[in-house]
């Protein structure tokens, strides 16, 4: 019997063309909605873009709507990738750990700040806030049940509600940044994230008690 392994069979000619094609649709598609706006974009000049037939769109996007769905998605990837490859360890702070993700987030957006304006704009008219799972409080409040179980907080703590609390301070302060002008330098995302996590930490954190030594960034 051949022996198992968890490495996954390589792709097929086939499938590794269908892979480019629809990177092309996504990359084509955020370049057009952060020029013109998603909703003045529409499904041919994305398919004209990428150079494909507009059928082929739609076999790779049932509605426009789901490229909003897919940049989610790699956000999504991208932060725990970040999570993983910072390392955060059980036994590190809740404020290092929380400031830890906060930064990935705030790296995510600023990176390309002008396809995160386009597209926050759009995520929020297409009513995924209500409709999406809170993912990066379901992250948030993984890292609190953590400090949770190192009894760095109170038992009587509730983590998804911290967690929930956390994503929402996340979103607004998004939102505030993203329609900032770029002059603003009194508003830097890090910073503010940083600052209104601080704001939570030291509301749910016991006075007076020492927090775990933070290992270094």
């Amino acid at each position: 019997m051949p022996a198992m392994t968890d490495r996954a069979a390589p792709l097929g000619r086939r499938e590794r063309n269908k892979l480019k094609v629809r990177s092309r649709l996504y990359d084509s598609a955020l370049k057009l909605f952060t020029e013109k706006g998603y909703e003045a974009t529409s499904v041919d000049e994305i398919a004209e873009a990428a150079d494909v037939a507009r059928g082929t769109f739609f076999n790779h996007f049932q509605r426009k709507e789901d490229l909003i769905s897919a940049w989610g998605e790699q956000r999504r990837v991208r932060l725990r990738a970040g999570l993983s490859a910072s390392g955060i360890e059980q036994q590190e702070s809740l404020r290092a750990a929380l400031e830890r993700c906060m930064r990935i987030l705030a790296d995510i957006n600023e990176e390309e700040r002008d396809v995160t304006r386009s597209m926050l704009m759009a995520w929020v008219k297409a009513g995924r806030p209500m409709q999406e799972a809170p993912y990066a409080g379901e992250i948030f409040a993984e890292v609190v049940d953590a400090a949770l179980e190192r009894g760095e907080l109170p038992a009587d703590v509730n983590a998804y509600r911290v967690g929930c609390l956390l994503r929402d301070i996340y979103l607004g302060t998004l939102y505030r940044w993203s329609q900032a002008e770029e002059r603003d330098a009194r508003l830097e995302l890090r910073t503010e994230l940083h600052a209104a996590c601080a704001i939570i930490l030291d509301g749910i954190l016991p006075a007076g008690r020492a927090e775990p030594a933070a290992v270094p960034c």
